[in-house]
């Protein structure tokens, strides 16, 4: 075997997560976020923590994985969960469910809290933004010319910082947009060279902010929501961490409060504490 050779396969090796090191930073992850990262994961976990040791000009993972636990770096563990996050999302994502909740979940809700009331709204784990936001736009065009005097708050959050800030700049490319309306594309798009810029006046209406759903302290601070979406997320926590998120979201709702999860996802096995309402083939979670 030649030297060049014998390089190549030192070179493998450092850039390939063994076992243990997986290990050591799935269990890191897990404590730190709830984020559980199955055996046939590796290699996910591994092509996105490839982009830190470029970055730190790192030899191994065996190294990246004593930096980030030994020291405890706060701005560095801020930058592993915004490379293993996924920010997959589109406006209008579910149209069955926006479509129940404004048919029939805010008239409900309405019809208890009174013609004049605040409706609070949390898209958690909201991604670059397009789900907060496509509520904001149906409550712009769907809600607010049947009931005028209702007022809504939308809080989004994720504990991916680079994902808020793209939300914040409302920057979207076709494919985020591509269910958007035409007609609410010309109304409330400006067209730029790299895709679809969001007015500010509906950017103004969400407030955005970073929330692990794991860290029961912060979601404490979260309450009184009528309506909470959380799609696509229980899936990367274990049974363990996805009873505890649920249980903090049942908690953040108020009395009669809907939560929505995503079509692939159940409560079943997870919690008994919700009311399961069945409309048109789609499952909402109240607080009863």
């Amino acid at each position: 075997m030649s030297i060049l050779q014998n390089i190549s396969v030192a070179d493998r090796r450092r850039s390939q997560l063994d076992v243990s090191t997986f290990e050591t930073l799935r269990s890191f992850i897990y404590d730190e976020t709830g984020i559980y990262f199955q055996d046939n994961k590796r290699y996910l976990l591994e092509s996105r923590v490839s982009r830190r040791l470029k970055a730190l000009q790192l030899d191994s993972f065996a190294d990246y994985a004593r930096q980030v636990t030994t020291r405890r770096q706060r701005a560095e563990l801020g930058h592993l969960i915004n490379a293993i996050t996924i920010n997959e999302t589109f406006f209008f994502r579910h149209q069955a469910q926006y479509d129940v909740l404004v048919d029939h979940l805010i008239p409900t809700l309405i019809e208890t809290r009174g013609p004049r009331c605040r409706l609070r709204f949390w898209s958690a784990a909201s991604s670059t933004g397009e789900e907060a936001y496509s509520l904001a736009l149906l409550f712009e065009e769907k809600v607010k010319p049947q009931y005028p005097n209702v007022r809504l708050d939308i809080v989004a959050t994720d504990i991916d910082t680079n994902a808020i800030q793209e939300a914040r700049d409302g920057l979207y490319n076709s494919y985020a947009t591509r269910n958007v309306p035409k007609a609410w594309l010309r109304k409330y798009f400006t067209e730029e060279a790299n895709g679809h810029r969001l007015s500010a006046d509906i950017r103004r209406q969400v407030r955005f902010k970073q929330v692990n759903l794991a860290d029961r302290l912060a979601m404490q601070r979260m309450r009184n929501f009528d309506v909470i979406f959380c799609a696509n997320v229980l899936i990367y926590f274990d049974d363990t961490s996805k009873q505890q998120v649920v249980a903090s979201l049942y908690n953040s709702l108020g009395a009669g409060g809907y939560l929505f999860v995503g079509f692939s996802e159940s409560l079943y096995g997870v919690t008994q504490a919700f009311h399961a309402v069945r409309i048109d083939k789609t499952t909402a979670y109240q607080k009863v």
